[in-house]
């Protein structure tokens, strides 16, 4: 194979559209703070996925850290998932707070109820819970609610990769105090950079919408904030994606079900979905049976050009700068040792899939 084969592909509208947004754009000379195409993105966003209380911003990783600031969470304990992307936890301490880590289900890959049950048991003063519906896959969200309301805990889902699925009819960012989820231009929808929370009050969204614009509304201050603000130009970016939302989850379903006939029979795990999930086929993740299967499977790939991604490596509990915190986590360690992510985006070609597929099942079986 010629050309590299990447774990995603970002997507890319028309140019001649996005050039008729930019041309508007560049004459109106509006290209910041709160203008028209980011408020018809968050029209927009709102519409699609339920959530009327939504905000857009910069990006996710500022979007979680609104989310804990509006939730009163600065400074106190947060229980997290040790099993993530390591820009869960990156919130949590630019805000001040203390990480109590919880260990995840070794079926659904995603927050134990168990495992924060405990937490809660060692650490009463847990004020927050931020759980992640890793892959876009949900979360049990009734057992973990039920678990934030009897300990008078916020609860606040990185829905990061969930745009695109959802839960018992709704979207997945439409559960918990607060939802963020991020649009860099590595996800299903993206703005380039960008991010969303979601909240369920005027009065909460109102709190988000003041701290993302530094506190102040005209020359008026009113509160501590932060510069959070998508551009004009980022939300043209998303205004012209968003229709194309259905074929991009069409297309992944579709190799989902390639992926999972020509792997039949390969002694593989993966996460367990959700009863009442429908999912948007973000990704597509393997749990090896261990790490020299995985390394033999990326070398293999690798030297075909085609690049797998180990999301999410390391886990978060094995990091140098949380040592001070650091709480056993052995489900999490393990499956971040053995997890592998295939290339998987809309406009992979089936063969391509197939082919990754077979030597994939090759290393692992030989």
């Amino acid at each position: 194979m010629d050309d590299a084969v990447l774990v995603t592909r970002t997507s890319v509208p028309e140019f001649a559209a996005f050039s008729v947004m930019l041309q508007e754009i560049f004459a109106s000379g509006w290209l910041t703070n709160d203008g028209k195409w980011v408020r018809q993105l968050e029209s927009a966003l709102s519409d699609y996925l339920g959530c009327p209380q939504l905000i857009v911003c910069n990006n996710g990783t500022t979007a979680l850290m609104l989310a804990l600031h509006c939730a009163g969470l600065r400074g106190k304990k947060v229980a997290v998932t040790a099993y993530t992307y390591v820009a869960t936890l990156s919130a949590i301490l630019w805000m001040g707070c203390t990480p109590v880590f919880v260990d995840v289900d070794p079926q659904t890959l995603r927050m134990s109820p168990d495992s924060l049950a405990r937490a809660f048991a060692n650490h009463p003063d847990i004020a927050g819970v931020l759980p992640v519906h890793i892959y876009g896959l949900a979360c049990d969200d009734q057992a973990l609610s039920a678990l934030c309301r009897e300990h008078h805990a916020a609860l606040i889902y990185d829905a990061a990769h969930a745009f695109g699925s959802t839960y018992q009819g709704r979207s997945l960012l439409d559960f918990g105090d607060y939802s963020i989820c991020s649009f860099h231009a590595t996800k299903l929808f993206h703005t380039v950079e960008g991010g969303c929370v979601v909240a369920h009050s005027e009065q909460a969204r109102e709190k988000l919408t003041l701290a993302r614009a530094f506190g102040h509304r005209g020359d008026t201050h009113y509160t501590l904030g932060i510069n959070a603000k998508m551009s004009e130009l980022h939300a043209a970016m998303g205004l012209c994606l968003l229709p194309r939302i259905a074929t991009e989850i069409a297309q992944r379903r579709a190799l989902h079900a390639v992926y999972d006939e020509a792997l039949a029979g390969v002694p593989l795990l993966r996460p367990r979905s959700a009863a009442g999930l429908d999912w948007n086929y973000a990704y597509y993740p393997v749990l090896l049976p261990d790490g020299a299967a995985l390394k033999r499977v990326f070398a293999s790939l690798a030297a075909e050009n085609i690049h797998p991604r180990r999301y999410f490596y390391p886990a978060l509990t094995t990091l140098p700068y949380v040592q001070q915190w650091q709480r056993p986590c052995p489900v999490a360690e393990d499956v971040a040792r053995r997890m592998l992510c295939l290339p998987l985006y809309g406009g992979l070609p089936a063969q391509t899939a197939r082919h990754i597929a077979a030597v994939l099942g090759a290393q692992v079986l030989g």
